[in-house]
C-alpha cells in the first residue's frame, strides 16, 4: 500500500513537471524560434508558418500596461539614478517584447502594396510591417504616411543623423562581422529598396522582414539566409533601443513626427 501510494505521488509529481515544462516552452517559443534560426535547425518554408493574431493581441496589451507602468515610475523617481534604472528596464523590456510582436507576423504573405493591421489578415509590405510593428508597441507614429517614406526617413524619424551608420558598396562579409560586433538592441535596417529589422543579441543577429523574395511573406533569417539583406549594396542602420530619447519618448507617449 505504501508502495503504491508513493507511486501515485510519483507520477502526480511526474505529471505537474510535465505541464510546467510545456507551459514554459509555449512562453519561450519566440526564443526556441531564433535559437533554430541560428543554427540552421528550422524549416526554411517559412511561407508555411500560422501567424499568430492571439499572441499579438496579447503582446500589444501587456506592452501598454508595462509602458504605462515604466513611465509612472520614471516620473515618480527623485533621482537621476532612478530615472536611469527606469529606463534601462523599459529598453529591456522593447528588446524583449518587439521581436516577439514581429514573430506574430512569420507567414504573412508579402503586398507591395500591402497594409494589414493583423497578422495573417490581408498582406503586408516591408514598410507597413515595420511601422505596424512599432505602433502596436506602443509608439505614437501615422502608420500609413511613415510606411511609405524612404527607409533612412523612417530611421531618421526615431533616430538623429548622426546615430545612423551608413554603408554603400560595403561587402556582406564586412558589414556582417561589424554588425555581429555591434551594441545589443532593435535596429530599422533600410536597404535599396527594402526595409526591415535587425535583432542584435550576443554577438548575432537575425532579419525580421516582410520579404519581396521567396518565400515572399514576413520571415525571420538568420545571418547566413539573409540574401536580401546580403544582395543590397546600400544598408542604413541605427539602434533604436540604444537610444535613451527615443526610450523616453515611448514611454511618455510623445509623438514621433514623420520625416520626409
Amino acid at each position: 500500500m505504501i508502495f503504491l501510494t508513493w507511486r501515485r505521488g510519483l507520477w502526480s509529481v511526474l505529471a505537474l513537471f510535465l505541464i510546467g515544462l510545456g507551459i514554459y516552452g509555449y512562453s519561450q517559443r519566440g526564443e526556441w524560434a531564433l535559437f533554430l534560426h541560428r543554427y540552421g535547425l528550422q524549416s526554411s518554408d517559412q511561407s508555411a508558418v500560422v501567424p499568430d493574431i492571439e499572441r499579438w493581441d496579447l503582446l500589444r496589451k501587456d506592452m501598454e500596461r508595462w509602458r504605462l507602468h515604466y513611465a509612472r515610475e520614471h516620473r515618480a523617481a527623485t533621482s537621476e539614478a532612478d530615472k536611469a534604472r527606469v529606463l534601462v528596464e523599459a529598453r529591456s523590456l522593447l528588446e524583449h517584447s518587439l521581436p516577439e510582436l514581429m514573430r506574430c507576423w512569420l507567414g504573412t504573405p508579402w503586398d507591395f502594396n500591402g497594409t494589414a493591421k493583423t497578422p495573417g489578415e490581408g498582406k503586408i509590405a516591408c514598410g507597413y510591417f515595420v511601422t505596424t510593428v512599432m505602433e502596436a508597441a506602443g509608439f505614437r507614429v501615422k502608420r500609413a504616411q511613415l510606411a511609405q517614406q524612404a527607409s533612412q526617413n523612417i530611421l531618421l524619424s526615431f533616430l538623429p543623423q548622426d546615430a545612423l551608420r551608413l554603408r554603400v558598396g560595403v561587402p556582406y562579409k564586412t558589414f556582417r562581422i561589424e554588425t555581429e560586433r555591434s551594441e545589443t538592441g532593435i535596429y530599422i535596417v533600410g536597404l535599396d529598396t527594402h526595409v526591415g529589422f535587425l535583432v542584435v543579441k550576443d554577438q548575432s543577429y537575425t532579419f525580421i522582414h516582410s520579404s519581396g523574395s521567396r518565400p515572399w511573406c514576413v520571415v525571420e533569417e538568420a545571418t547566413a539566409e539573409a540574401h536580401v539583406l546580403e544582395r543590397s549594396n546600400y544598408r542604413v542602420l541605427g539602434n533604436l533601443t540604444a537610444s535613451e530619447v527615443m526610450v523616453k519618448k515611448w514611454l511618455h507617449g510623445e509623438a514621433f513626427a514623420t520625416r520626409k
